[in-house]
C-alpha cells in the first residue's frame, strides 16, 4: 500500500473534510425525512413505502461494484464533487416542480432512486479518499468524528426536517439541501489541495468489467478479505431484527404511543454519539478485529436483552449501550480496509463494502419480516442475538483476519495489475 503523500497539515485538511461532509449530510438526511414522510402522509401506504425505500436502496446496491471501479480510475475528489453536484440538482429540479404545482409521487420515487445512485459513487470514493489527506494512525480518530458527527445528523435532522415541514413548503428543505451542497463541494474545491492519484493521470484503463474482475480477484486473492466481508455480511443479516423490528416490538409489547418510538430512536442515537466520541478518543485495541468483536458481543448481548426486558425504561438501557458500542465495530472495520487495502484497489474494496452495508440488513427482514407476523419479535432477538455471540467465537479463530487486525498490518498477497 501507498504510505500517505500528503500528510503535512493533515489535520486542517481533515477539518475542511469533515466539514464538507457534514454540510452534505445534513442536507441529504433533511431531504430523506422530508421525502419519506411526504409519501406517508400523502398516501398512507405501506405498499408505497415499500417502493420508496427500494428505490432508495437498490440503485446503490447495483451502483457499487462500478462506482468502486471509479473510485480507483479517477481523481476521488471529482467524484465527490460531482456526485454532490448531481445529487443537488435532482433535488434543485423536484424544488421547481413543486414551486410550479406539478408534484407527483413517481417524481418522489425517481428522485430517491437518483439520490441513491449519488450516494452509490459517493461511499466508496469518501473511504478510499479519506487515506490520502490522513496518515494511518490518524484514521481511528477521524473515522470515530466521522461516526460522532453521522450520529448527531441522525439525531437532529428528522427533528429540523418535521419542524420545517410545518411551518414552510416541503421545497425550502430542497433549497437549503442544494445550498449545504454547494458549500460541501466549495470547501472540497478550493480548501482541500489534493493532487491527483498517478492512477488518475493514467492512459487509458482498462474495461469497467476487467477492472471489476480484478478487484474481485484482490479480495479472493487476500483472503483475510474474504473472511473480513463473510463475517460483516452475516453479522448484518442477522441484526436485521434488532435494527428494524423494535419498534414494532415495543408498539406491541409496551404501547403503541409516538413518544415511545421517539424515546428510543433519541437513545440510541445518543448512544452512537457518545460511542463515536470514545472510540474516536481511545482508538481501540491494539487489534482492530479484537475492538470489533468486543462491539459486536456487546451488540449481541443488548439484542438478547432486548428480548427480556419487562419495563419500557429498562428496555432503553440495552438500547443505549447498543448505541455505543456502534461505532466500535463501524470505525475499525472501515479502518482495517484503509490500511491494509492497496492504494488502487480501494475504492473496489469499498465498493464491495457499500454493497455489503446496502443488501444485507434488507435481505435478513426478508426473512425475519414475515416471521415477525408468526414468531413474537422477543424471540427472534433472543435467537438472533445468540447467533452473533456464536460467529464472534467462530472469528476469533480466523488467524488470517486476526493478522490483518493487527496495527501494523499484513503485506497485500500480489495479484494482477489493472493497467
Amino acid at each position: 500500500m501507498e504510505k500517505n503523500q500528503q500528510t503535512p497539515g493533515w489535520k486542517r485538511k481533515a477539518v475542511f473534510f469533515l466539514t464538507s461532509q457534514t454540510l452534505s449530510l445534513f442536507g441529504s438526511s433533511l431531504v430523506q425525512y422530508a421525502l419519506m414522510w411526504s409519501v406517508t402522509l400523502e398516501t398512507g401506504s405501506g405498499i408505497m413505502m415499500t417502493v420508496f425505500i427500494i428505490c432508495g436502496f437498490v440503485p446503490t446496491f447495483l451502483l457499487s461494484p462500478f462506482a468502486g471501479v471509479w473510485a480507483d480510475r479517477y481523481d476521488r475528489k471529482k467524484i465527490l464533487v460531482i456526485a454532490d453536484g448531481l445529487i443537488a440538482l435532482a433535488t434543485l429540479a423536484l424544488a421547481f416542480v413543486y414551486m410550479a404545482g406539478g408534484a407527483h409521487l413517481w417524481l418522489i420515487f425517481v428522485t430517491a432512486a437518483v439520490r441513491a445512485l449519488g450516494t452509490a459513487v459517493q461511499t466508496p470514493a469518501v473511504g478510499a479518499f479519506l487515506p490520502q489527506i490522513v496518515p494511518p494512525e490518524g484514521l481511528t480518530r477521524v473515522n470515530g468524528i466521522i461516526g460522532t458527527l453521522q450520529s448527531a445528523i441522525m439525531f437532529a435532522s428528522p427533528i429540523a426536517s418535521g419542524a420545517l415541514m410545518t411551518f414552510w413548503p416541503i421545497q425550502t428543505i430542497f433549497f437549503i439541501d442544494v445550498g449545504t451542497a454547494a458549500l460541501a463541494i466549495a470547501i472540497l474545491l478550493f480548501l482541500i489541495p489534493v493532487p491527483p492519484r498517478a492512477r488518475a493521470e493514467a492512459g487509458p484503463p482498462s474495461s469497467y468489467l476487467n477492472e471489476m474482475r480484478l478487484g474481485f480477484r484482490y479480495i479472493l486473492a487476500n483472503r483475510y478479505l474474504v473472511s473480513f466481508f463473510a463475517y460483516v455480511g452475516v453479522l448484518l443479516f442477522f441484526i436485521a431484527p434488532a435494527a428494524f423490528l423494535t419498534p414494532l416490538q415495543v408498539a406491541r409489547t409496551f404501547g403503541a404511543e409516538v413518544w415511545r418510538l421517539t424515546a428510543i430512536e433519541i437513545t440510541f442515537s445518543v448512544g452512537m454519539m457518545a460511542g463515536g466520541a470514545l472510540i474516536a478518543a481511545w482508538g481501540g485495541f491494539k487489534n482492530r478485529v479484537h475492538t470489533m468483536l468486543f462491539a459486536a458481543s456487546v451488540m449481541a448481548a443488548c439484542t438478547v436483552l432486548l428480548g427480556f426486558m419487562p419495563n419500557f425504561w429498562i428496555y432503553l438501557a440495552p438500547m443505549a449501550l447498543f448505541g455505543i458500542a456502534m461505532p466500535f465495530y463501524n470505525t475499525p472495520a472501515t479502518v482495517l480496509i484503509q490500511v491494509n487495502v492497496e492504494e488502487q484497489y480501494m475504492g473496489r474494496v469499498f465498493g464491495v463494502f457499500t454493497m455489503l452495508m446496502t443488501s444485507m440488513m434488507p435481505l435478513g427482514m426478508l426473512v425475519f419480516g414475515p416471521l415477525a407476523e408468526v414468531v413474537r419479535i422477543e424471540w427472534l432477538l433472543i435467537g438472533t442475538g445468540a447467533v452473533l455471540l456464536g460467529l464472534n467465537f467462530l472469528v476469533l479463530g480466523d488467524k488470517r483476519l486476526l493478522a490483518a487486525g493487527m496495527k501494523q498490518a499484513p503485506a497485500a498477497a500480489p495479484t494482477e495489475k489493472a493497467e
